[in-house]
């Protein structure tokens, strides 16, 4: 038996980080049907993405066919953009969702954490990127952030490479 208690998807959607990212968003990037791309604000890997679904769904098990054929869409012209604007090696994706149930209750949004990986340095607006654990599991510790100006200027380099 439930608690009797009921929450509104809409009340969900007004606490959900991820439900209240918009195209407006200076780290926005580019969408599609069923996703967002925006750009993280750490950049310890050059090019660090966020893929949030547009709706809410906390489970990866929920997700339409139609949102898995638009994602892999997705995954081809995200991974081609970073190799050409990057000359990114390789990608890690990960869909973790372990801080949603931190809080009570939790509310899980699917969304996956995009990293370019490097087997070299690139230099990017004077800034020097290097990915010192290529090869290995990333390291979520290490943290690169840079200014709105750089960030802007990547999200330019990628949408160029689109």
């Amino acid at each position: 038996m439930g608690s009797g208690v009921q929450i509104s998807s809409r009340a969900i959607k007004m606490e959900c980080i991820h439900c209240n990212k918009s195209s407006k968003d200076d780290d926005f990037i580019f969408e599609t049907r069923y996703w967002k791309v925006s750009l993280a604000e750490d950049h310890s890997y050059l090019g660090r993405c966020y893929i949030n679904l547009k709706r809410h769904s906390g489970d990866l098990a929920e997700l339409k066919q139609e949102e898995w054929d638009d994602f892999i869409k997705l995954v081809k012209k995200l991974e081609s953009a970073l190799k050409k604007a990057f000359n990114a090696t390789m990608f890690n994706w990960t869909c973790l969702m372990n801080n949603a149930y931190q809080t009570n209750p939790p509310n899980p949004h699917v969304h996956w954490h995009f990293r370019p990986r490097y087997n070299h340095n690139v230099k990017f607006s004077g800034e020097i990127f290097e990915d010192i654990e290529f090869g290995y599991h990333y390291n979520r510790d290490r943290k690169k952030i840079t200014s709105n100006e750089i960030n802007r200027k990547i999200i330019n380099k990628i949408k160029e490479n689109l």
